[in-house]
C-alpha cells in the first residue's frame, strides 16, 4: 500500500509551516497562483503571531524517483507548549514523524518533548535540520544534540524550507523509512478521531484516519466514549479543502460529516466503529483535555454580555479544548469564567472574541486549580474531601480552610551554560525545586526542575528569555499537587470588598504584592468627593494600605467679606457633607483599572 502517514514535529518557529508549504508546492497539491505562505495557517491569528495554533492536515500526490505514486497524508502541527495536546493527537494518526530542528538555535525544550512523545508511541522519526542557509547556522552541533536527545546516531537531513534546498529529498526519506499503515480491510471498522471542526451548513466536520475497514456515505458508525450513532452524509479528502469522495479506505486519512450539530458530543482521540459491531478495545490515543488557567471574561458594556455568549458559544465549536461557566461580580457584573490550556492559549482566544466579534473585554488575573480541605466539606469528593476552587471569590472563609493544594508541573529548560546563574536564580525566585541536570554538548544543558505552576503561568517565560538573552527554551507537563502556604489576598476600597480583584499568592510574596497593588490602584481610580481606603487584606488582617484624597470643592469662593463665623459655618457644612458620602457613597472603578491590573500583577 502506498500510503505514508506522517507528520512534523519542532519547536515553535523552527519552520514547520514553511516546510508544509514546500512540500505542497514539490507535489503540486495546491497551484501555483493559489499558494501563499504558511499556506496551511488559515486563521488570521496565525499568520500574525508566525505560530500554528490549531494541527492541519493534508492529502498530496506524489511521484517518487523511482516512479512509483505515493499518498502522502501530511498533518502539520503547532510547536508552542499550550498546544501540546493537538500534537498528541496528530501523532496518533501517523506511522512517522519528521523531526525538524533550526540549525541556529539547536535542540529546544520543545523538541525534546515532542521527539519522547514520538518514539513513545513507537513512531518511526526522521531528523531534519532547517535553516543551514543561515549565516550563523552550525548544523553539525545540531546533529550531535539530535543523536543525544534520540539516543540513536541517525543522519539528519540538511534542508533550508525557505528556498527548498534538500526538501525533496526529505519526502524520499519519508516513502523509504516511514513504514506504510497496518490494518485490515476485511476487518470491521476501526477509526481514529484526531480533530474536528464546525461548519454551519454542514455541523461538526471530523477528521479521522481509517485504521481497519472503511468510511463511506450512508453507513451507520457509533463513538466508543459515549455509544451515540449517526449517519454518515458525507466523506472525502483533505487536499487541503474538503473533497468529496466515495469512501475513506483502511490507512487513509480524511474528514467525514454525519449531521452533528453539538461538538461536545465528540471527544478527540475517541474511536469510531460501525454500528452494530462492537469492537474489543478501542484506538489508543484517547486523552481528556484539561484546562489548568482560568481567568474571568467580561464584555466592557455590559450591554455585550449576550453578545459575549454568543461569540465564546461559537468559538467553542471550533475549539473544544476551552471550557467555560457563567459568573457574576459586584464589580463587573456579568461574564464567563474561562478554562485554557495556557496563557498563549487564552490572550489567542481573548484576542479573537475582540477581532472577530468586535467586543472590548475585561479579563481578570489568570489563577489556577487549587485544592482547598475546609470544615464542612468532607464528604462532597469521595476520595479526599478537597474540593477545586478555580476563582479567588469561590473560596472558603479564611477560617474555615484546614489545607491547600497547588498544581506542580515537571519543567525542562535547555539553555546555555553561561545562562545557568540567572536560570538558577529565576528559578529560586519561582520556588522552583531542582530534580536534576544532563549535558546535551559542552555549551548547552538541560535543567529539570518542579514548579507551582501559579508561578509560571503569567511572566516566568518573559523573564527566562530575559536572564538567558533569548536563548533559553521551556517546556512543561502536569506533575503532582502539593501542599502550600497559600493566602487569599482580597482588596477592599472604601471598607468594601472587590471580589474581581482578589487574587491567590503564596504567603511569603503576599506583602509585597499586596503594597505594589494598592499603590497602583490608588494611581487608576479617579479621586471622588470623599476620602478613599485601598486596602489589602490577608486572613481578616489589614496588611498594606493606600489612601486617596478627597477632591476639595472650594465652598469660599463666593464668600465675599463678612464675618469669619460665616465661612467656618461653609467649612464645617462641607465637612459634615464628605463624612455623609463617605458613609454612604460608593466608589467608581474604571474599567482601565482592571485592564491594567492584569500588566501590573505582572511585574510584582
Amino acid at each position: 500500500m502506498n500510503i505514508r502517514n506522517f507528520s512534523i514535529i519542532a519547536h515553535i518557529d523552527h519552520g514547520k509551516s514553511t516546510l508544509a508549504d514546500r512540500f505542497i508546492q514539490l507535489t503540486n497539491t495546491v497551484p501555483d497562483r493559489q499558494m501563499k505562505e504558511q499556506f496551511l495557517d488559515g486563521m488570521e491569528l496565525e499568520r500574525e503571531r508566525g505560530i500554528t495554533i490549531k494541527a492541519k492536515a493534508v492529502r498530496m500526490l506524489y511521484k517518487a524517483d523511482s516512479g512509483e505514486d505515493y499518498i502522502l497524508n501530511l498533518i502539520d502541527t503547532p510547536g508552542h507548549v499550550d498546544f501540546s495536546y493537538e500534537v498528541s493527537r496528530a501523532l496518533a494518526a501517523c506511522e512517522g514523524a519528521i523531526l525538524l530542528v533550526d540549525a541556529s538555535q539547536g535542540v529546544e525544550a520543545q523538541t525534546l518533548a515532542h521527539a519522547h512523545l514520538a518514539q513513545s508511541l513507537g513512531l518511526t522519526i526522521i531528523p531534519v535540520i532547517n535553516k543551514i542557509d543561515l549565516e550563523h547556522a552550525n548544523p553539525d552541533a545540531t546533529e550531535e544534540q539530535i543523536w543525544e536527545v534520540l539516543k540513536n546516531p541517525v543522519d539528519s537531513s540538511r534542508i533550508s524550507a525557505k528556498d527548498g534546498r534538500g526538501a525533496r529529498g526529505v519526502l524520499e526519506r519519508v516513502i523509504k523509512e516511514i513504514p506504510p499503515p497496518g490494518g485490515s480491510s476485511g476487518k470491521p471498522l476501526k477509526a481514529l478521531v484526531f480533530d474536528s471542526f464546525y461548519d454551519m451548513y454542514k455541523g461538526v466536520v471530523i477528521y479521522t484516519r481509517v485504521v481497519d475497514g472503511s468510511i463511506s456515505a450512508g453507513k451507520y458508525i457509533s463513538f466508543y466514549s459515549n455509544g451515540a450513532s449517526y449517519k454518515i452524509e458525507e466523506v472525502g479528502y483533505l487536499t487541503p479543502k474538503l473533497s468529496r469522495a466515495d469512501s475513506i479506505k483502511t490507512g487513509e486519512v480524511g474528514y467525514l460529516v454525519a449531521g452533528i450539530r453539538d461538538i461536545h458530543e465528540i471527544k478527540m482521540g475517541d474511536t469510531i466503529y460501525e454500528k452494530g459491531i462492537m469492537i474489543d478495545e478501542p484506538l489508543s490515543g484517547y486523552k481528556d483535555v484539561n484546562p489548568v488557567v482560568f481567568a474571568g471574561f467580561y464584555p466592557v458594556s455590559t450591554t455585550d454580555y449576550t453578545a459575549l455568549k454568543t461569540a465564546i458559544e461559537k468559538l467553542n465549536l471550533t475549539d473544544s479544548s476551552f471550557n467555560f461557566q457563567g459568573e457574576t461580580s459586584k464589580a463587573l457584573g456579568f461574564g464567563f469564567r474561562l478554562g485554557f490550556m495556557g496563557l498563549l492559549h487564552l490572550d489567542i482566544i481573548r484576542e479573537r472574541i475582540e477581532r472577530e466579534f468586535n467586543i472590548p473585554l475585561i479579563a481578570t488575573n489568570p489563577n489556577v486549580i487549587y485544592r482547598v480541605l475546609a470544615r464542612g466539606t468532607a464528604g462532597r469528593n469521595k476520595d479526599s474531601g478537597y474540593i477545586e476552587v478555580t476563582n479567588p471569590a469561590d473560596f472558603p472563609h479564611y477560617g474555615d480552610v484546614m489545607d491547600i493544594m497547588e498544581p506542580y508541573v515537571r519543567a525542562n529548560i535547555i539553555a546555555p551554560l553561561v545562562c545557568m546563574e540567572g536560570i538558577m536564580n529565576l528559578l529560586k525566585e519561582k520556588r522552583g525545586e531542582h530534580v536534576k541536570i544532563e549535558y546535551i554538548s559542552a555549551t548547552r544543558v538541560i535543567v529539570e526542575y518542579n514548579l507551582p505552576l501559579s508561578e509560571i503561568i503569567l511572566d516566568f517565560y518573559d523573564k527566562l528569555k530575559s536572564v538567558s538573552s533569548g536563548y533559553a527554551s521551556f517546556d512543561y507537563e502536569p506533575y503532582e499537587y502539593r501542599s502550600s502556604d497559600m493566602v487569599k489576598i482580597e482588596i477592599l476600597l472604601h471598607s468594601e470588598t472587590v471580589d474581581a480583584l482578589s487574587f491567590i499568592v503564596h504567603r511569603g510574596k503576599a506583602l509585597h504584592n499586596s503594597r505594589i497593588l494598592c499603590e497602583k490602584l490608588k494611581e487608576l481610580i479617579p479621586r471622588h468627593m470623599f476620602e478613599i481606603a485601598v486596602q489589602a487584606q490577608v486572613g481578616g488582617k489589614i496588611i498594606a494600605r493606600e489612601t486617596i484624597g478627597a477632591i476639595r470643592k472650594d465652598v469660599l469662593a463666593k464668600c465675599y467679606g463678612g464675618d469669619i463665623t460665616r465661612k467656618r459655618k461653609l467649612l464645617e457644612a462641607q465637612k459634615e457633607g464628605k463624612r455623609k458620602m463617605k458613609l454612604l457613597g460608593s466608589v467608581e472603578i474604571p474599567q482601565e483599572a482592571f485592564m491594567s491590573l492584569l500588566k501590573i500583577s505582572q511585574d510584582t
